[in-house]
């Protein structure tokens, strides 16, 4: 399979790319030092973003912006609705702006255009949602203690919170984190991929439109030893909220450990879906190509493993083959495109790794298995490997990429236990018509999502987050402020105190 990439089809081809700073304490800046860093589109192999890049010497200015606007500033002390405003204001701004987000993310990520414009439509709705939490936000009372006492407990935002969000949904994944932030009052340091920051600064700019006071939000770029390292060491940093690997994840929590910080972390996933023969052969079939080759598999809730019963595999396979044949793979900004570039040649050759130890260990490649000639960027066939053991490396480990692992099963305990033979507990898939089995295996597994006769679908309404290695804490849901709060007790005594500990 080859594709035909044209490099000069986009605009930054002719007149260069666009270069972005940092956003410090209500200005627009360079680094202490001129670092710089710059973006080569992985679907075209053409320059297409510089960026000013922090240091050290950055995250202690934003930190210190951020530490003066939540002790000194207006946004903590701001009623409720006056920010849930603000959320509202970035909200309609974003939907004002989704084409040019959308291609910022396309040009820099390689996810196709379509998708990148239903992420951006989903990041808006999840703002709004973070407003309608801002006002609902509340502590408790206890007029139970005694007619002497009674007992107030607070809600106070929890103080500067570190993010730091990946590469893989770039606009998507920072409204996962930075509404509910500001909605409990906190201020924020974020830095986004080096690979994917200009969508993250473009955030920036309507939050200043939208009214966020100077310093409430800082944005510095860079890598993650020269910034993120520092952003979650820094003793002045309250809580940190982490998304990507599990690897960095682990080092990122015992950095933050030093200083006892809070930690929100959401890290890999190797997520199965597991069909049943009585299951909706047709939709389960759709819904694990879907599962397999979304976001070209570069998704930590990718299904990337297909659990399938003996008695339909080979049925099922062959129909999943004969779907997967119109999945279009090519340019991100191709509206027909399903599958786009893969995010650095590096990555796609740990991919095709992944694929021949595979078939080196006995497994058998059905489709795919290498990189796609284009001309220009990197891409991936969408790939599918069968006949694979628990054992294998490509059933264990996260390979972010567009491959199907496919494993078989006889019994459901089977099943069960194959979903679990991970170190991960991200999500999970259950196809089946009978209610006793998709129960059965959904409260069985130890994911923090499971999807019955349907898979990855989301909402803001409800909680998002992992088992086991696969993170700490959770993200979206009604609680999603309260997790950037902290709990103050107050008890007021009415009346002259007699329960005297040395007698009068």
């Amino acid at each position: 399979m080859t594709l035909h990439i044209d490099p000069a089809s986009l605009a930054e081809a002719k007149g260069g790319p666009k270069r972005w700073q940092m956003l410090i304490d209500g200005k627009w800046t360079d680094g202490a030092v001129g670092l710089e860093g710059e973006r080569v589109s992985p679907g075209h192999g053409v320059l297409v973003s510089r960026y000013a890049f922090g240091s050290q010497a950055d995250v202690e200015r934003a930190v210190t912006a951020a530490r003066r606007a939540f002790h000194r500033g207006p946004w903590p002390k701001m009623k409720a609705s006056e920010r849930a405003a603000v959320l509202l204001k970035t909200a309609d701004l974003i939907d004002a702006r989704r084409e040019e987000i959308a291609r910022l993310d396309a040009i820099e990520s390689g996810k196709p255009i379509r998708q990148a414009r239903g992420e951006i439509e989903g990041a808006a709705d999840i703002w709004r949602y973070a407003a309608s939490l801002a006002r609902t936000l509340h502590g408790e009372s206890y007029a139970n203690l005694g007619e002497s006492m009674l007992g107030v407990v607070l809600r106070e935002p929890i103080g500067v919170v570190s993010i730091i969000t990946p590469w893989n949904f770039p606009f998507l994944i920072v409204a996962q984190k930075l509404p509910f932030a500001l909605a409990a009052g906190c201020t924020a340091v974020v830095k986004p991929s080096e690979l994917t920051s200009a969508s993250t600064v473009l955030l920036g700019e309507l939050l200043m439109e939208a009214g966020l006071p100077e310093g409430v939000c800082n944005i510095v770029l860079g890598t993650g030893p020269e910034v993120g390292a520092h952003m979650v060491s820094h003793p002045s940093v309250d809580m940190v909220s982490f998304t990507g690997s599990t690897r960095v994840g682990k080092a990122t929590v015992a950095a933050a450990a030093a200083t006892l910080k809070k930690v929100s972390m959401e890290l890999g996933g190797k997520n199965a879906q597991v069909v049943f023969p009585d299951a909706d052969i047709p939709a389960a079939v759709d819904a694990a190509v879907f599962g397999a080759f979304f976001n070209g598999g570069e998704c930590c809730n990718a299904g990337s493993r297909l659990i399938v019963h003996k008695d339909i595999a080979a049925d099922f396979l062959a129909a999943f083959a004969e779907r997967a044949k119109r999945v279009r793979v090519g340019d991100p900004l191709d509206e027909r495109t399903d599958v786009g570039a893969i995010i650095t040649a590096a990555h796609l050759q740990k991919i095709e790794n992944f694929v021949g130890d595979a078939s080196a260990d006995g497994a058998h490649v059905l489709m795919g298995g290498s990189g796609i000639e284009s001309g220009a960027g990197q891409y991936m066939a969408p790939t599918v490997v069968a006949g694979v053991k628990p054992e294998m490396t490509i059933a264990r480990e996260e390979v972010f990429g567009p491959v199907l692992s496919v494993l078989e099963f006889s019994r459901t305990e089977e099943a069960i236990r194959l979903v679990e033979e991970t170190d991960y507990g991200l999500s999970a898939g259950v196809w089946s018509r009978d209610i006793d089995t998709a129960v059965g295996v959904a409260r069985s597994v130890r994911t923090g999502t499971v999807w019955v006769n349907t898979f990855m679908d989301g909402y803001p309404e409800l909680p998002f987050g992992g088992m086991k290695q696969s993170g700490l804490g959770r993200e979206l849901g009604k609680n999603a402020v309260e997790d950037y709060s902290e709990v103050k007790t107050i008890q007021f005594h009415r009346g002259p105190r007699t329960a005297w500990w040395v007698g009068n």
